[in-house]
C-alpha cells in the first residue's frame, strides 16, 4: 500500500527525473529514505555523458555501501521514478538494501518506448523481482504513470 509520505517521495523521484531531461538526459530519479524517514541521499540519471552505469539507483547503491551500516541498509526504502533496471536491482541486492517503491515499470517504459518507435537496448527488461530474490517491492504507482510517460515523450520528441 502507498502512503502520502511514499508519494511525497515518489514525487521528489519524478521531479529529479524531470531535472535530468532539463540537463539532456534520460528521465529518471531515485531517492534514499532511512527507516526513521530521512532523506539519505538523491539523484539523477548522468548517462548523458555515454557512461550508461550512471543510473540513480546504481548511485544510490554506492553510496549506501559506503555511509551505512548493513541493518541501515536493510531498513531504508528506494524510491525511484522507474523500476531498477536488472543492473540496478542486482546493486540494490548485493548491497541489501531494503524496500523499493517505483512509480512507473519497466514494462510501462517498454511500451511507451515501443509506441514512440524507439528500438530496444540491449539488456534484457526485467522485473526487481527476476533479479533480486525476496525482493520487496511496491508500484507502479497510476497517479504518477502520466507524468512520467510525458517526460519520455519529451525526451524523444527531443532526439527526433
Amino acid at each position: 500500500m502507498v502512503t502520502e509520505t511514499d508519494l511525497k517521495h515518489l514525487r521528489r523521484c519524478v521531479e529529479l527525473a524531470e531535472t535530468a531531461l532539463e540537463k539532456g538526459d534520460e528521465p529518471f530519479g531515485s531517492v534514499l529514505v532511512s527507516a526513521e524517514g530521512k532523506v539519505l541521499f538523491e539523484d539523477h540519471n548522468h548517462v548523458g555523458g555515454g557512461d550508461y552505469t550512471q543510473h540513480p539507483e546504481f548511485a544510490i547503491a554506492r553510496w549506501a555501501a559506503n555511509h551505512m551500516m548493513p541493518e541501515e541498509r536493510r531498513k531504508a526504502t528506494v524510491y525511484t521514478s522507474g523500476e531498477h533496471c536488472p543492473m540496478c536491482s542486482a546493486a540494490h541486492g548485493k548491497v541489501g538494501l531494503g524496500k523499493i517503491f517505483y512509480a512507473t515499470s519497466s514494462k510501462q517504459l517498454a511500451g511507451w518506448l515501443s509506441e514512440l518507435g524507439v528500438e530496444q537496448g540491449p539488456v534484457y527488461n526485467l522485473a526487481i523481482e527476476e533479479v533480486i530474490r525476496d525482493a520487496q517491492v511496491e508500484g507502479p504507482v497510476p497517479e504518477l504513470a502520466e507524468q512520467v510517460h510525458e517526460l519520455h515523450r519529451r525526451l524523444h520528441a527531443a532526439k527526433g
